[in-house]
């Protein structure tokens, strides 16, 4: 490793999980802002919208921007990004600083997945092959995990509970900043910035057979993940009957933490098995779900989303392998850009509509429909995943 790299790559690694954790800080504030702030079901849907919005931007247009102006620069940019959806975030006391606050931390989460997680795999340990790959697919989960939870506690038991959260971001973006100023640079300066930030999402010939059913396996279930995201608080408070931040944080981390789990268990079987059973799975522990929210059952609901957060980490890790299977180096990052932009989509309009219906509809009702779709989806998709795999079952 060369003089710098370990620096590098500890830094990186750290703002990598620090900027996903500065993302999930506001998230436990959401039943605050609601009360005393009277923001609508709508306002809160629409601040998971835009989040959506700002990183499928980031990851469209800018993902190939550190190739060309180097990997610091846009790390660095990045985490000023998250420092000033920071600061915007301290002065919510109406709809339009959320909003503006969670599409900056859209973008800055955008930035990282690209220009964080090259600057990872180029300083990575080369005895530690597993090392780069192992963070990059758990530090977000695990950022997002970590920042709804102290966000959470420290509005439940500090005080200050509107600014404390984002100061302690604040003071954490600094030091991540220090450590990247003062690593190893390892892309330089290239012409062809301007040109890198024409969006392009392509699919070459050997992933468009498989796309289909993958594309419908991540409408699902990231659907259920914006959900969590826009009405997690809310459902603690109105449904669980539970006021607490850290019970709102608990709720949005149920799902999201055992995808992990459900990726790790996807690697032991064939990637159509883990499509196929993980379909299945999500469909019986979301409908569970839905029963355990209609009678008020937290510790029922907690454990239904986390089996619903395996069953989801199975099928992205299943419909993802289909896609990149036969596809060569040069083809994965449009077929990247690709699942990335499906899966954002995926979270967001169903997101978006569940907002507007929240305005006429209870919480609930809105839940039960939300729950009914995805289901649906996840029953058609299996049924049709069963039929192609009868169907070209050898004879």
């Amino acid at each position: 490793m060369k003089q710098g790299e370990g620096v590098s790559f500890v830094g990186a690694s750290l703002s990598l999980l620090v900027i996903y954790a500065a993302s999930a800080t506001p998230i436990p504030l959401y039943g605050l802002y609601r009360e005393a702030d009277n923001l609508s079901y709508g306002d809160l849907s629409l601040s998971a919208v835009v989040y959506f919005v700002g990183a499928v931007t980031a990851l469209l247009v800018f993902g190939r921007l550190s190739n060309h102006l180097g990997r610091r620069p846009v790390s660095l940019l990045a985490l000023l990004l998250t420092a000033v959806a920071c600061v915007v975030l301290m002065t919510v006391h109406s709809a339009e600083p959320l909003l503006i606050g969670r599409l900056l931390q859209g973008l800055s989460c955008g930035l990282a997945s690209t220009a964080m997680t090259a600057w990872l795999v180029d300083t990575a340990p080369a005895s530690r092959k597993w090392l780069a790959p192992a963070i990059i697919s758990c530090g977000p989960m695990t950022g997002l995990t970590l920042g709804g939870f102290s966000s959470g506690a420290m509005v439940d038991f500090a005080p200050l509970p509107r600014l404390l959260p984002f100061i302690v971001m604040l003071v954490l973006l600094l030091a991540c900043a220090l450590l990247l100023s003062v690593g190893r640079e390892t892309v330089g300066r290239h012409k062809g910035a301007l040109a890198s930030l024409r969006p392009r999402v392509a699919l070459p010939a050997a992933a468009r057979k498989a796309y289909p059913m993958a594309a419908w396996a991540f409408v699902c279930t990231w659907a259920l993940g914006g959900f969590y995201q826009a009405f997690g608080p809310a459902m603690a408070r109105e449904q669980l009957h539970s006021g607490s931040a850290v019970a709102a944080a608990l709720v949005f981390a149920s799902v999201m933490a055992p995808s992990l789990i459900g990726a790790w268990l996807a690697g032991r079987v064939s990637a159509v098995k883990a499509q196929y059973l993980g379909m299945l799975v999500f469909t019986g522990a979301l409908a569970c779900v839905l029963l355990a929210l209609g009678h008020g059952q937290l510790s029922v609901f907690l454990g239904a989303s986390a089996i619903a957060g395996m069953a989801q980490g199975a099928t992205l890790t299943g419909s993802i392998q289909t896609l990149v299977a036969e596809i060569t180096i040069e083809e994965r990052a449009g077929v990247l850009a690709a699942i990335y932009a499906t899966s954002y989509t995926g979270a967001a309009i169903p997101t978006l509509i569940a907002g507007q219906l929240a305005t006429h509809f209870s919480l609930l009702q809105v839940a039960m429909g939300y729950g009914v779709f995805a289901c649906v989806g996840c029953v058609a998709l299996s049924w049709l995943l069963l039929k192609r795999r009868v169907l070209t079952a050898p004879a």
